[in-house]
């Protein structure tokens, strides 16, 4: 397996900028690893076009451990390619076919700007995070791990939700580019334990509202977020984000109203 090798062609989105038309354009490579990673993959064809005197293909990309979220790409229909619970940096060639052709996009949402070609601004997380996600209660050191009773079952969904890496897949699955998956587990995070309590009412409000604000569509109930969430995010969180941004609009109001699934 470790000497075999791919033929692959290759239709890859170009586009200078964020007001540039974009449109496919095919390349092919004659000798993938099976053991190189997609990101690896674009590194060859890279290589490629600067060795032909062209320009390299722009894509995101940052730690290659699956951890930062970076790696926002489409692959052949899907947020991160074929392969579920994995980030694009995870994915190898080993997955693909000798002679396949390979699509490969941006994330298509309006609130994910492209920037050029695949790299797309996905700063309207950050924006969102930073309306609500924080805590203002001293933690000081790390306590004893008895000294706080948390439940385990809370303790252990806390954790669950807080693996969420920001990047992006609930957003280019879903068919109205909902981000309620993301803003559930970063609101859940907090929800579940002690300490994210003192804020729990303002942080659902600001962060919907900045949900809102950025352009993100409703949660269509389908699902595909959840399926195509590389840290396997539960759909349960945006439950519990609604149940928190009712409770938190009767105990007080609230201006937005989309937190609510369609």
């Amino acid at each position: 397996m470790e000497n075999q090798s791919l033929r692959l062609k290759l239709r890859v989105w170009r586009q200078a900028s964020s007001q540039a038309k974009g449109a496919f354009e095919t390349y092919e490579l004659a000798a993938v690893p099976v053991h190189a990673s997609f990101l690896e993959m674009m590194d060859l064809l890279n290589e490629q076009l600067i060795g032909e005197g062209k320009e390299p293909v722009a894509f995101d990309h940052d730690c290659r451990e699956g951890i930062c979220g970076m790696c926002s790409l489409y692959i052949n229909g899907r947020a991160h390619g074929p392969q579920r619970g994995t980030t694009t940096c995870q994915l190898h060639m080993r997955h693909f076919q000798d002679g396949e052709t390979i699509t490969v996009e941006p994330f298509r949402a309006a609130a994910f700007p492209v920037l050029k070609d695949l790299a797309v601004n996905r700063s309207a997380f950050d924006r969102i995070q930073q309306a609500g996600g924080y805590v203002t209660v001293n933690t000081g050191n790390a306590p004893d791990g008895n000294a706080v009773p948390i439940p385990k079952t809370d303790a252990d969904e806390a954790f669950m939700s807080a693996a969420c890496i920001g990047c992006g897949a609930c957003v280019a699955a879903c068919k109205n580019a909902s981000a309620m998956l993301f803003v559930s587990a970063k609101v859940s995070q907090y929800a579940l334990l002690p300490q994210g309590q003192p804020e729990h009412r303002e942080r659902v409000l600001s962060m919907v509202e900045a949900m809102d604000m950025e352009g993100f569509g409703h949660c269509t109930n389908t699902g595909a977020c959840e399926a195509e969430c590389p840290k396997g995010i539960s759909v349960e969180n945006i439950a519990r984000l609604n149940r928190s941004y009712l409770a938190a609009q009767l105990s007080g109001g609230g201006t937005s109203a989309v937190a609510t699934s369609d």
